[in-house]
């Protein structure tokens, strides 16, 4: 494999009473610069978390995913957001925004093409990434339109959860400690506008991305129907959407053994198709 670089701890922005918000970049070998860039946003329940983790599946892989991705000539920028701990919706959108934002902006000095640009999130971050694939549009809220989004299992529409968990859920998305209610500061079921926008079902356009949707046919914590909910309203507004529902596979990948090698294999096409 060719050899890749990393520049660790680039802080992208700094809040009031808040830790430096920072992104670690792997890039591409030498001469394949500028790079079209992808951001990835970790998972967590928006509560804990970080940067350098893409989840169980790929804990013994080296090189890791991202180091992969950056051999394939496709740089990635893996970014800290705040946490519900630490402030609530919109603040992890706003800060992934800002990191978009951010590599544009240093776009020529870090080596990475600002036009060849795509958002790739798994869980908590698949919805952030969704979130902020729908929104490049919105100036006040967005960074500017990507060339494409990969949603790993991430929540879609946080007023259905409840409704498709099936027996034995692991949690309770409407009790008031939950990780939806936490995100959003109250109760989800006493703040249902804020509920909904926080939801990508709401956000979709005519002139969003291309999305690939990756999602366990046997997950507990955020059912595959979410994934087939916002593919729908993709494809109803005549959006390029691919879903792929994997057999057997929970949550983060876990039950199946081959989820998540096919997961990242279709995730790389994906992002080739759409950025090089």
């Amino acid at each position: 494999m060719s050899r890749t670089t990393t520049r660790a701890g680039l802080t992208y922005a700094t809040r009031p009473g808040s830790r430096p918000l920072q992104l670690d970049l792997h890039l591409p070998p030498e001469g394949a610069h500028p790079a079209p860039f992808v951001v990835f946003a970790h998972g967590g329940g928006w509560s804990t978390g970080s940067r350098d983790v893409v989840g169980p599946g790929f804990a013994d892989w080296s090189p890791s995913p991202f180091d992969r991705l950056a051999a394939a000539g496709i740089a990635v920028a893996t970014v800290d957001y705040r946490l519900s701990g630490e402030s609530t919706w919109p603040a992890p959108l706003e800060d992934v925004v800002a990191a978009l934002r951010w590599l544009r902006g240093n776009s020529t000095r870090l080596g990475l093409d600002a036009d060849r640009v795509a958002l790739w999130g798994e869980s908590a971050g698949g919805h952030l990434a969704a979130m902020a694939g729908l929104l490049g549009h919105d100036p006040d809220r967005g960074a500017g339109r990507v060339r494409a989004v990969v949603d790993w299992y991430g929540p879609a529409d946080l007023l259905g959860l409840s409704g498709q968990l099936g027996p034995g859920a692991p949690h309770d998305p409407d009790a008031a400690d939950s990780r939806e209610s936490m995100l959003l500061g109250a109760p989800l079921r006493t703040v249902p506008e804020l509920a909904a926008d926080a939801s990508p079902v709401h956000h979709v356009t005519a002139g969003a991305p291309p999305f690939l949707l990756v999602h366990g046919r046997a997950d507990r914590l955020v059912p595959a129907r979410q994934s087939e909910l916002l593919a729908a309203a993709l494809a109803d507004h005549g959006v390029p959407v691919r879903l792929e529902v994997l057999d057997g596979a929970d949550h983060l990948w876990t039950g199946s053994e081959d989820a998540p090698a096919v997961a990242f294999d279709l995730t790389t096409s994906f992002l080739l198709e759409h950025l090089t």
